[in-house]
């Protein structure tokens, strides 16, 4: 991981034959939080998400919202109901019979958020997606936003459909006051790699 950036704030991120660039978002457990829970609640039906290492890629889709999205020391639970899954996105105290030591606490919730795309090697934007990591800089949780090239069945789309950029832009204006970036409709196909 090559980063490249000056700016604290913006990610360059070498991957293979092409890049990732994007930009860090406030780590605060509300922040995550109201994040994450637009996301789930408003947008489930649009997304794909899941964890993304080297060698591995989980991407799931659902077919329902989720029946409850909580939040109890500092793990988000978004619950479909036959499953669910937690991430730390705050303080994990633990109980008071089994507190969580500092340094536990500081490997377990997020300490890094992004926004990002992944630009093909002629440099044009070709996916975009949240990323949560933890303290150990280890992927907590990716969600891949609607993408012009495909359709919400993952099937790649003859012409590119632009309106699907509407989450990353409502994101963008959201969570790093950005407007629209004309770059994003610049690209011509999908990448994968």
């Amino acid at each position: 991981m090559a980063h490249k950036s000056l700016d604290p704030d913006f990610v360059v991120e070498e991957i293979g034959d092409g890049v990732i660039e994007g930009w860090r978002l406030d780590t605060s457990e509300q922040t995550l939080f109201n994040l994450l829970k637009d996301l789930f609640e408003n947008h489930w039906q649009h997304i794909v998400f899941g964890t993304m290492i080297q060698g591995s890629v989980f991407e799931i889709k659902v077919d329902r919202p989720p029946a409850r999205i909580g939040l109890l020391d500092g793990y988000l639970t978004v619950d479909f109901g036959t499953w669910h899954f937690h991430v730390c996105i705050g303080e994990n105290f633990g109980t008071q019979a089994r507190p969580t030591s500092p340094e536990l606490r500081a490997i377990r919730k997020t300490a890094r958020a992004e926004l990002v795309r992944r630009l093909n090697p002629d440099g044009t934007p070709s996916s975009w997606r949240l990323r949560l990591f933890n303290g150990k800089d280890e992927n907590q949780l990716v969600v891949f936003l609607p993408n012009p090239f495909l359709s919400d069945e993952m099937k790649f789309l003859k012409q590119p459909d632009w309106s699907r950029l509407a989450l990353w832009d409502h994101l963008r204006a959201t969570y790093l006051q950005l407007p629209p970036d004309p770059r994003d409709r610049t690209g011509k196909t999908l990448f994968h790699g």
